[in-house]
């Protein structure tokens, strides 16, 4: 296992005991070791989000997008970083496209 997936494993046990804060570090060493690692990236976007930083979690929610484009959870998740901050009608594009993946 390389160390990037390592650092993303162990972020992800913070995440799931709700300490965001460690999580985020963790995910973005992970990412400082792999910037490919789209699971880091989406792990970062969700610790982000739970943090309140909703900025931050759409900058994340994006570069995952961006690496993985055709992966309708992506585009749920960005919509729902989107409705968190009041940007509806970017949020509503990106679950139209989700649900358009998601239809093949």
């Amino acid at each position: 296992m390389s160390e990037a997936r390592k650092l993303y494993k162990e972020g992800f046990s913070h995440y799931v005991e709700a300490r965001y804060d460690e999580a985020t570090a963790l995910y973005r060493q992970a990412i400082e070791a792999d910037p490919s690692l789209s699971i880091a990236w989406n792990g970062l976007a969700m610790a982000l989000e739970r943090s309140g930083d909703i900025d931050g979690a759409i900058e994340a929610g994006l570069k995952l997008i961006e690496l993985e484009p055709d992966d309708p959870l992506s585009h749920t998740c960005l919509s729902r970083f989107y409705q968190r901050k009041g940007m509806i009608r970017e949020a509503e594009d990106e679950a139209a496209l989700a649900a358009q993946l998601q239809r093949g």
